[in-house]
């Protein structure tokens, strides 16, 4: 058990590296990335925002993603499945709909709450994870 949780850990550290390299460039070089795909101001402008906005949440997903893996890797599918319902289904999408229409935020409201939701999870999942209890499912 100990060296599976290292493991996860370890995993955890070269994504957060990896992620944050790809947050860097999101944030970074939004409109030529976003540019090679359309030339119409538009697209450019909303694509540019939600490369910006999501892209600060890159670091977080790529933990969320390795903890609830690593969950479900060790027999414990309930646990995920219950903080990816809270986190999407709940809170993700509550968050979009009240900041696009009751504070009128638009599409900027479904951006930013893209990395509210995958921040919550990685911390679930994370806090989850250090306590231990999915060493003791049984498979």
């Amino acid at each position: 058990m100990e060296r599976a949780r290292k493991s996860v850990m370890l995993t955890a550290k070269y994504n957060v590296f990896f992620m944050s390299f790809v947050t860097l460039l999101f944030v970074v070089l939004p409109y030529p990335i976003i540019s090679f795909f359309s030339k119409e101001k538009e697209v450019i402008d909303y694509g540019v925002s939600a490369l910006r906005i999501i892209g600060c949440g890159y670091i977080f997903y790529g933990i969320g993603m390795v903890m609830m893996q690593a969950l479900n890797g060790a027999g414990d599918t309930r646990t995920p499945t219950i903080i990816y319902f809270v986190c999407f289904w709940l809170i993700q999408i509550s968050l979009a709909y009240f900041l696009s229409t009751i504070l009128k935020l638009g599409p900027v409201a479904v951006f930013v709450s893209i990395p509210c939701a995958e921040t919550l999870i990685a911390v679930f999942a994370y806090c989850y994870f250090r306590k231990g209890n999915w060493a003791k499912v049984k498979v």
